[in-house]
């Protein structure tokens, strides 16, 4: 039988800054309170996410990749990450702020955690007024006074506060400190990783454990960049029914199509599988004379076996970011 293009079942995750916008505004179905994570494609252990339908129903993301290989990944993707999916795909919302945190590179985290490193981006798709996210520094400082500005929470001071709205995006490279910032929902896509050095939270403790979470500043201090940045934020053009360049990274490739009307899209050359990710909009997806729909909040993966689609916008504009290796 064909690979078709598959729908997951999302994972969710508590978190202490969770919400409830996966649910009002995602439309997430689940019963939990604090939910601040929507895993939509993972293959990181005891958070696989399962095939929503199909003949495939039920099977996870290894199986995928052991069973039918350069078909599903692409021939060059399965040659470069055998049977290891390569990315995490995740809708965030940021009730409270999340931790100060930084991710260790490629090298670091294999030596350490024989993992993947985690160079993620974020697209924000609603924020609050006055919202905000925190990524690098404006000014310079050494790690050796890092314990110092976390203590008494003043690294807070020396880090980029950006207000953001729907649409900003930013690039998270291993070793810049960041942070989501209250009232924040977003997209993120990253390496298929779980390693994340927390700095700071606020002194706060978690209701579920009674206790303060755990810092990890010993091992941060040799991950992060201390070197302030110009420029944060990621520019992008917004030409429709087209690629639009989002994030191009050596771990990931994401643009952004708005859509008005169809468009067709094909893939023959590219020798990979695409994910669609839909943040505004209403859509239906056209594969082999089947119809696949995707909403807001929806994500879709085509196999490499899958070369040809049409997008088909259902409101006067959808908007889809495109990601692939």
């Amino acid at each position: 039988m064909k690979l078709y293009p598959i729908k997951f079942l999302p994972v969710f995750s508590y978190r202490l800054w969770g919400g409830e916008k996966l649910k009002t505004v995602l439309k997430k179905d689940y019963s939990e309170t604090n939910i601040g994570e929507s895993w939509e494609i993972s293959d990181t252990k005891d958070s696989e996410t399962l095939v929503k339908d199909g003949f495939l129903k039920g099977k996870t993301l290894n199986y995928l990749i052991e069973e039918f290989k350069g078909e599903f990944l692409g021939t060059k993707v399965f040659n470069q990450f055998g049977v290891n999916f390569p990315l995490l795909i995740k809708f965030i919302d940021a009730k409270k702020p999340l931790s100060v945190q930084v991710h260790p590179s490629n090298e670091i985290a294999k030596e350490r955690h024989d993992s993947f490193g985690k160079n993620e981006m974020w697209y924000v798709m609603e924020a609050d007024k006055d919202a905000e996210l925190i990524v690098g520094f404006d000014e310079k400082f050494d790690k050796e006074n890092l314990d110092t500005l976390v203590s008494d929470g003043s690294i807070l001071e020396k880090m980029h506060h950006e207000k953001v709205a729907e649409g900003d995006t930013f690039y998270i490279p291993t070793g810049r400190v960041h942070a989501i910032g209250a009232g924040v929902l977003l997209a993120e896509i990253q390496q298929t990783s779980d390693i994340t050095y927390r700095i700071f939270d606020y002194n706060r403790v978690d209701a579920r454990t009674g206790k303060l979470r755990d810092l990890h500043n010993d091992l941060a201090k040799d991950v992060i960049d201390f070197e302030p940045q110009k420029e944060y934020k990621t520019s992008y053009n917004r030409k429709k029914n087209f690629s639009n360049k989002l994030v191009h990274s050596p771990y990931f490739t994401s643009n952004i199509l708005f859509i008005e009307g169809s468009i067709k899209k094909d893939y023959t050359d590219l020798d990979s599988f695409v994910i669609f990710i839909c943040v505004d909009g209403d859509l239906a997806l056209i594969s082999n004379h089947k119809t696949y729909p995707l909403k807001k909040g929806e994500t879709i993966l085509l196999p490499a076996a899958v070369n040809t689609v049409e997008l088909i916008s259902k409101t006067k504009k959808s908007k889809l970011i495109e990601v692939y290796i």
